[in-house]
């Protein structure tokens, strides 16, 4: 093969290098090539993203301020990027706080312990196991950053169990000025009594300090019955289990049951995170929908018939250790929390509506207990719930199927979870939390001018962007 060019091809190339020389130039190209390189986002499941025009990750408290007082337009705080719903996505800037991590400072005598906003969830077991401490409860994915998790009041199980916001007891927030506000029931008590829920919306939480318990060990018992046996045993379920859900088989009669309780019992061999029981159980359940969801009654017979085909084994560990599982198939997500008392009523009436329209999923239907709190924004403000997630697989619409069900949760007073999908606005939102004005008035006070609301926040809390 010749190199030789030929005359015309000469003048070509000779002509574009001509048009760049030109462009570079002009001070529109200079100003393009100057700008920095925009780096989209996207959240777990993908279903949401954005094109931030700056994304960054203070080192420290002063850097983190300065950013603050000096972007230009919108800020969203980001964690682990674990929420469903629009709290993060912005065309102002990111703000990740994964340089503010670890253990800060504890107490031995209060079993208190206060950690950097930005520490997952998952790295906070050991160090507190260390220190003879743990958390109060924990849920049953370990993924979010400690701010992110108390943000949206990201919950457990057990009747007798609050979510993690409740167990707040102090906390640091950098307002949309710059100020630094360290707060607890005695210290700006109104900022703190909304922080503990706060959607992002306040300003940006630094160091959180936290109410725990000595550290302890849980045994995990599983096993497959009938759902509507599981739903009449809920006393005895929920009485002789500290921690009890199920998951709820789409399409069949049946539901994993599982409970956890405190032990003294040793630890058990660690199982790998795909041999583990959810997720071969899951696993099972979406092999079955591929190949029967064309036949409703072979699918319903080969589900019903799960129940000689997965066992499980009792579980003992750290508590950290147990609560958390590895979820290992992506998904989207919507979550209502109904007065305890109307749980079983909305279960049904979603798993009838699921078999009467044969509406496509596979995913488990997550059935939990949350105890009442005292915090304005909290799902389980003032009254105990019971919590009710259906999900999607992430690479099937869920739009429709979300949409057939959502409503059944408005009939029964549901509240939806913050970081998790749903279609309310203020004007929905505001008659199911009595505390809702307070909440309103604390963040209008520390950011008058919405720097911290994204398109989002402006349509849930019912501010005018």
């Amino acid at each position: 093969m010749t190199m030789d060019l030929t005359r015309r091809q000469w003048l070509q190339r000779a002509s574009v290098i001509g048009a760049f020389t030109a462009l570079g130039s002009s001070p529109v190209l200079a100003e393009l090539l100057r700008a920095p390189r925009l780096i989209p986002w996207r959240n777990w499941s993908g279903a949401q993203s954005c094109l931030p025009a700056a994304r960054l990750a203070p080192k420290h408290l002063d850097e983190l301020t300065q950013v603050i007082r000096q972007a230009p337009g919108k800020i969203r705080p980001v964690g682990s990027a674990h929420s469903f719903s629009a709290l993060v996505p912005t065309d102002g800037t990111l703000l990740s706080l994964s340089y503010f991590t670890g253990l800060l400072d504890h107490d031995a005598q209060t079993l208190q312990a206060e950690f950097a906003a930005g520490t997952p969830m998952s790295r906070m077991g050991t160090p507190l196991k260390d220190i003879g401490q743990a958390l109060q409860n924990m849920a049953d994915i370990d993924y979010q950053t400690l701010a992110g998790a108390i943000s949206t009041s990201t919950h457990g199980t057990g009747k007798q169990f609050q979510s993690y916001s409740a167990h707040v007891c102090g906390l640091q927030l950098v307002t949309a000025s710059g100020d630094v506000l360290d707060c607890d029931s005695t210290r700006h008590p109104e900022v703190f009594s909304a922080a503990r829920v706060s959607l992002g919306a306040l300003g940006v939480a630094t160091r959180i300090r936290l109410q725990n318990r000595p550290a302890y060990r849980l045994r995990e018992r599983q096993w497959i019955a009938k759902t509507e046996e599981l739903l009449e045993d809920l006393d005895k379920n929920t009485r002789e289990n500290q921690h009890w859900e199920m998951l709820v088989v789409t399409h069949s009669d049946y539901a994993l049951s599982i409970a956890l309780n405190e032990t003294t019992d040793p630890a058990t061999p660690p199982i790998p995170a795909d041999e583990e029981g959810g997720n071969e159980f899951v696993n099972l359940i979406e092999k079955i929908d591929k190949y029967g969801s064309d036949f409703p009654d072979l699918r319903r017979t080969m589900l019903n018939n799960l129940r000689h085909l997965a066992s499980f084994d009792d579980r003992v560990g750290d508590s950290f250790d147990i609560y958390a599982n590895v979820r290992t198939v992506r998904f989207n997500e919507m979550e209502y929390s109904v007065p305890a008392e109307h749980g079983p009523a909305c279960l049904r009436e979603i798993l009838k509506l699921i078999q009467d329209k044969d509406l496509r999923t596979w995913f488990p239907i997550e059935y939990r207990y949350v105890k009442a709190d005292d915090i304005p924004l909290s799902m389980f403000e003032g009254r105990d719930s019971c919590s009710i997630s259906v999900h999607q697989h992430y690479q099937m619409d869920h739009h429709n199927f979300f949409a057939a069900i959502e409503p059944i949760f408005w009939k029964y007073n549901g509240r939806p979870h913050w970081g998790k999908l749903h279609t309310l606005n203020a004007k929905n939102l505001q008659p199911f939390y009595p505390r809702w004005q307070e909440f309103i008035e604390v963040r209008q006070a520390l950011d008058p001018h919405g720097k911290f609301l994204n398109a989002h926040l402006a349509s849930i809390l019912g501010v005018n962007p």
